[in-house]
């Protein structure tokens, strides 16, 4: 999400770590199964299986963080699913990355910190069990900064995807092209009638739409497939 193309679709740092590896290897193929707003549930139900039948070299697991940030969630049950899910798919593969994802400094990130970091906690020990590695991102100075982060205040900007794919690569050994940590350039903070603003436009745009969903049971990702459901060359992404 966030990372727009010119055509209206969306890349992400899945995308961009997916083409820096095909140059690697010209028998490189790809498969993209994550839907925006799914829970762990819904992951562990509809992806696990395809991903794991899938017996692919690299595969990456982002899962939980959606259900941690709702009111009255149950953590040992989002930490249980994904238990299961990092069982079934570890023997299945040859490399399984987990996340440690990142959170924008804020009131919000203070509020659910301590789920965040009992969730964080638990996949550092699947990681140990299971033989996984993990990406800590939660512990990034940089992709803490509000600037990395688009109007929805949820997901991140293009830069902020760029340095996540840039952070998983080097988590898998290969050589940095970048120092994806470092901080942004210090910036004049906006001044008072300019966080009001901000925080009306949010409100009006992002929030009030996402409190809707929540009160409906929906997602938005209802309706939703994967964009890229089996594995397949690498063409057009970059």
């Amino acid at each position: 999400m966030s990372d727009l193309l010119p055509d209206g679709t969306y890349r992400g740092w899945a995308d961009l770590l997916a083409a820096r590896l095909a140059a690697l290897e010209p028998e490189f193929r790809y498969a993209n199964l994550a839907v925006r707003g799914k829970l762990i549930g819904q992951i562990a139900a509809d992806q696990v299986g395809p991903a794991a039948a899938m017996e692919a070299d690299l595969v990456t697991l982002v899962g939980g963080l959606n259900d941690v940030l709702r009111p009255g969630c149950d953590t040992a049950r989002v930490c249980a699913l994904l238990e299961e899910s990092v069982a079934a798919l570890a023997p299945s593969c040859g490399t399984l990355v987990l996340m440690r994802s990142p959170g924008r400094r804020g009131p919000v990130l203070e509020r659910y910190r301590p789920r965040m970091e009992q969730l964080f906690d638990f996949i550092d020990g699947l990681a140990d069990r299971y033989g996984a590695v993990v990406v800590d991102l939660f512990s990034s100075h940089a992709l803490g900064d509000p600037r990395m982060w688009a109007d929805d205040r949820l997901h991140l900007t293009a830069e902020g995807h760029r340095r996540v794919a840039e952070a998983v690569w080097q988590r898998l050994g290969l050589p940095a092209e970048s120092a994806w940590d470092t901080p942004l350039p210090p910036a004049a903070p906006p001044s008072w009638a300019a966080r009001r603003a901000a925080d009306l436009r949010f409100a009006r745009v992002h929030l009030l739409p996402w409190i809707g969903r929540r009160l409906t049971g929906r997602s938005s990702g209802d309706g939703r497939a994967p964009k890229r459901p089996g594995l397949a060359p690498l063409t057009g992404t970059g």
